[in-house]
């Protein structure tokens, strides 16, 4: 028996949300990656040279899990960390150029996956969905990394 499909707005909502995270997971685990790897090496993209502490926070996870999710993603030779200069407790995170090469795509693959989702929408339901949602955001709490 199949279960219902949603009907309400939010459902609906969410659905979506579904479909584009399971692009997003099916994606990275294409390269062999689990989610939060993943994450923090699209984090490292757009943020070189982070702070360990600032990717758990950014993770909402403690700095023993991100040791242990960085190590091993030092190993695939995909991060690295180096000690700031004076400091030998504080390291900064880069990716690697084999970590920019893997992770490389996510974005342009996200954007094709959106535009599947919408491929129904004619142009200006587009303008008109996204005007709404506009609306319904405009009053809710802003969303934040931590």
């Amino acid at each position: 028996m199949d279960a219902p499909k949603p009907t309400g707005p939010l459902d609906l909502m969410r659905w979506i949300m579904w479909s584009q995270r399971k692009a997003a997971e099916d994606w990275i685990r294409a390269r062999e990656l689990s989610h939060e790897q993943g994450f923090v090496l699209g984090y490292l993209v757009h943020n070189p040279g982070a702070m360990q502490r600032d990717i758990a926070q950014m993770t909402r996870t403690s700095a023993a899990s991100v040791s242990l999710l960085l190590q091993g993603l030092e190993r695939r030779g995909l991060v690295e960390r180096r000690t700031e200069p004076g400091d030998e407790r504080s390291k900064r995170v880069h990716a690697t150029p084999a970590g920019l090469e893997l992770i490389a795509g996510f974005d342009a693959a996200m954007a094709a996956a959106n535009e599947t989702i919408l491929a129904p929408l004619k142009p200006a339901e587009r303008t008109t969905l996204n005007t709404l949602l506009k609306k319904i955001t405009a009053t809710l709490p802003q969303p934040t990394r931590s």
